[in-house]
């Protein structure tokens, strides 16, 4: 029915057509999760005679497909992603946004549910364990403890156990085993082995261990969450940074407010000082300097005239400019930069789990020995009922408790640490790929620099002089005169020249503060980093600025080479700032000039090298790298948008917080590993005492906690001492 309903929609409102003249679609793929649910969902559809490609990207669940000339089967594509478990609708953020939210409050409900199952279950728990240790509890007190248990426990487990089972049953229809199946199995069988138990009037139930277990499970399963949402959010935040709206003029040179989607390659526009450039295009008339730090870190404001090409998102500064559109907003260069960090997060998305190839393993091999133990008791003469109890014991002392518990543990103990360390950690996975990481690649300002062009050898009286004009220029330069100056008052008739600088009176002395050749100082060579003020007929003051190397950038980098790494920068800024800081720095390779298209390639050809690249970046033109690099850091002064597309963000002003965020990732890589190798040695040792006999179901769920704990204090130990 599904199928026949598919092929006769249409869908051609909703096609588009690609740079190729290929038409395409994007889908929302509901249900996929991990890389295998990627690879099978692109092979497969790409696979179609009438696909010439599709991606997949996890975090915001679009998929696009590209379709031959004259071929364009959406209704085909759709009914293959259902046949293989993947309904798909059309593509609308909207509802993409609606689902995500959707699931989060299910996490968030079903959390809830499991946090208030274990705790009040355990209410009715202790009296029983208190029992089978001499206490006062009698035959028929117990059983009204376990049902009670039962009745509070049960219902909780099964709906909190939702998110498991419903993941698990999609694994197991499409052939393979995931973390999901041997949780949902392990939770099942232990709340039946519980009521036939407290049916039996045997003394062992588990009915809080089951539901304890999905609370811990479901904590990892929310923070997972909410990164998605942190991965999603980084390039509708680059994509924010686009005016809403441009001044279009019209014939006649009326002037009208148009949305900034209705912007078209060739309509003439207006850009005001103090506006963004609304879409990427040429000056036809104007001067004026803009600020293009979003876009390429460089803090100088740069010169703009006739016939020079803007970027959108650039800060138009000091004059109005006309300027024609050559590009739409969805093809500009912000929009460009946000592709750009969509892909990276896509491909991020494809690192593969130890925990889920562990239990790819476990499944055949465990279960298989419960049948064995079972089907072998009874046919050497257990009766069903002690054939069962073995067979329950074997699951139950083999639950992949430890194992699920082996990363989680550890990630949160070194969350905690970094986040005491003033870093944020956004996800545990960054904390996997931190620890394998072996280049560090740095943006030059803002990150090895402060960000904000200083005063060098300030005098305070030539500031107090310049600082009533300072106060009355938008420029950078200015701005960080001023405010070297504090409060003052604010020169009169103050008339700026876009692109020169600003001239006013001052006591009754007309006075100038900008370029050389403006204030009056002949054969002065031009520089973006330096001020000139004077009044007229008097001498004049040159004030210069440089962006300071932070205090203890000079250290990070030593100590990073002592722990084995190299180190590199790569800026958008010009070349003669980025050899003098990588100079000061001792930094032998480093390249400027970059886009964010280039910094982003550098970091894909670092990788197609074997290097495993840790990006610090913290503009608009690093938030791609960040996104593309194995791992990402950035300071809490960067743009939302980067710190989004950052797997960690530090704060303070020092770099050290890289330096402990790699100790600590290397120590949780070793915690993690030590954890699989206990639980490995643990099940190997479990199982065949459950097989034979020696362990009961009582037994088997005391060691089951015991191996959980010992793997939650190992993780405790996680960033202690100085990790080389």
């Amino acid at each position: 029915m599904t199928s026949h309903v598919l092929e006769h929609q249409d869908f051609s409102a909703f096609m588009r057509d690609g740079e190729d003249g290929r038409p395409s679609i994007d889908l929302l793929v509901k249900g996929a999760r991990c890389a295998a649910c990627l690879s099978k969902i692109e092979r497969e559809i790409t696979a179609m005679p009438s696909v010439s490609s599709a991606r997949l990207n996890l975090t915001t669940g679009k998929l696009s497909v590209a379709f031959e000339r004259g071929r364009d089967d959406a209704g085909a594509v759709l009914e293959r992603l259902d046949g293989l478990g993947y309904p798909a609708t059309p593509f609308d953020p909207a509802k993409a946004l609606a689902a995500h939210d959707a699931e989060g409050r299910r996490l968030s409900m079903a959390l809830g549910v499991a946090a208030f199952g274990a705790g009040n279950a355990m209410m009715f728990s202790v009296p029983i364990w208190a029992g089978l240790f001499g206490q006062e509890l009698g035959p028929a007190t117990r059983t009204l403890m376990q049902w009670m248990s039962a009745a509070i426990a049960a219902p909780c487990a099964i709906y909190a156990g939702m998110p498991f089972f419903t993941s698990a049953w999609r694994s197991l229809r499409k052939g393979r085993a995931n973390m999901d199946v041997p949780i949902s199995i392990g939770v099942i069988l232990t709340l039946l082995i519980s009521f036939v138990e407290t049916v039996l009037g045997g003394a062992d139930t588990y009915f809080d261990a089951a539901v304890s277990l999905l609370f811990l499970l479901l904590i990892g399963r929310w923070l997972d969450h909410r990164l998605r949402a942190n991965a999603r959010s980084a390039a509708s935040d680059l994509l924010a940074m686009q005016a809403p709206a441009a001044v279009v003029v019209g014939e006649g040179g009326v002037e009208h407010r148009t949305p900034l989607d209705d912007v078209r390659a060739g309509d003439l526009l207006l850009v005001r000082p103090g506006e963004r450039i609304p879409v990427d295009g040429v000056i036809e008339g104007g001067v004026s300097e803009l600020d293009n730090a979003l876009l390429t870190g460089e803090t100088a404001p740069v010169r703009a005239g006739l016939n020079d090409i803007c970027r959108a998102g650039a800060l138009n500064l000091t004059g109005t400019l006309r300027l024609r559109a050559t590009a739409r907003s969805e093809d500009s260069a912000v929009a460009a930069i946000a592709r750009l960090v969509e892909a990276g997060a896509q491909s991020r998305s494809l690192y593969v789990r130890l925990a889920d190839k562990a239990a790819a393993l476990y499944v055949p091999v465990v279960h298989s020995a419960a049948a064995i133990t079972f089907l072998g008791g009874w046919a050497l003469g257990l009766g069903p009922r002690e054939a069962l109890l073995r067979a329950v014991a074997v699951l139950i002392i083999t639950c992949p408790c430890a194992l699920g518990l082996a990363v989680p543990a550890v990630q949160i103990t070194a969350s905690a640490r970094l986040f005491r360390r003033g870093v944020l950690v956004k996800s545990g996975a960054a904390l996997e790929r931190l620890a394998e990481v072996d280049h560090v690649v740095f943006d030059k300002t803002g990150v090895l620099t402060e960000g904000r062009p200083r005063l060098l050898d300030p005098i305070p009286a030539a500031i107090a002089m310049a600082a009533p004009l300072a106060r009355a220029s938008a420029h950078p330069l200015a701005r960080a005169l001023s405010a070297q100056a504090g409060v003052s008052s604010l020169a009169e008739d103050v008339t700026e020249t876009p692109g020169q600088g600003v001239e006013g009176w001052i006591a009754g002395r007309r006075a100038r503060l900008g370029r050389a050749g403006f204030v009056g100082v002949p054969g002065a060579a031009p520089s973006e980093t330096e001020l000139w003020f004077g009044f007229d007929d008097d001498t004049k003051i040159r004030f210069a600025f440089a962006d300071a190397i932070r205090p203890d950038a000079a250290e990070t980098i030593a100590a990073l080479r002592q722990r084995g790494l190299t180190v590199e920068i790569l800026s958008g800024d010009l070349a003669a700032p980025v050899a003098k800081v990588a100079a000061a720095l001792g930094i032998e390779t480093w390249r400027a000039g970059l886009t964010p298209a280039e910094k982003s390639e550098a970091i894909a050809a670092r990788g197609r090298d074997g290097r495993r690249v840790l990006m610090v970046g913290d503009g608009l033109n690093d938030a791609p790298a960040l996104a593309n690099a194995h791992a990402a850091m950035a300071p809490g002064s960067a743009l939302d948008a980067s710190q989004n597309a950052a797997d960690l963000v530090f704060s303070g002003e020092g770099l050290g917080a890289v330096v402990a965020a790699l100790d600590v990732a290397r120590s949780a890589r070793r915690r993690a590993l030590e954890n699989f190798a206990f639980a490995a040695l643990y099940n190997l040792i479990a199982a065949p005492a459950a097989m034979f006999g020696f362990i009961n179901p009582f037994v088997a769920a005391l060691a089951m906690s015991g191996s959980s704990l010992a793997v939650t204090l190992n993780a405790l130990r996680t960033g202690r001492g100085k990790t080389s």
